[in-house]
């Protein structure tokens, strides 16, 4: 939810990626440069990060009460923090508006 910067294998060592706060599953960052050389060139070709999103397990009674806390002050405006909830002509709508 707050991003960061992850270090990702790449051809030739490491890479850092820096996420941006909010992203969600299914992302795909790219990297230019980073990925396979053409067969009959000198360019390489960009690799393609794709963000996967792990939900937490085995939470402490501590961290429940948080996640709970955190869901009844959100209550209010679903839509804002979740972006999936909108429907797709609600969403044509807002861009017209």
């Amino acid at each position: 939810a707050l991003g960061g910067e992850v270090e990702i294998p790449t051809l030739d060592g490491m890479a850092k990626v820096k996420i941006s706060s909010e992203t969600q599953s299914g992302r795909v960052y790219r990297l230019r440069g980073k990925g396979v050389k053409a067969v009959r060139g000198t360019d390489f070709g960009d690799l393609h990060c794709h963000v996967v999103v792990e939900t937490p397990v085995k939470l402490t009674d501590r961290q429940k009460e948080l996640l709970r806390e955190f869901e009844a002050i959100s209550q209010g405006d679903v839509a804002t923090h979740n972006p999936r909830s909108k429907s797709f002509m609600d969403k044509l709508r807002d861009f017209f508006e």
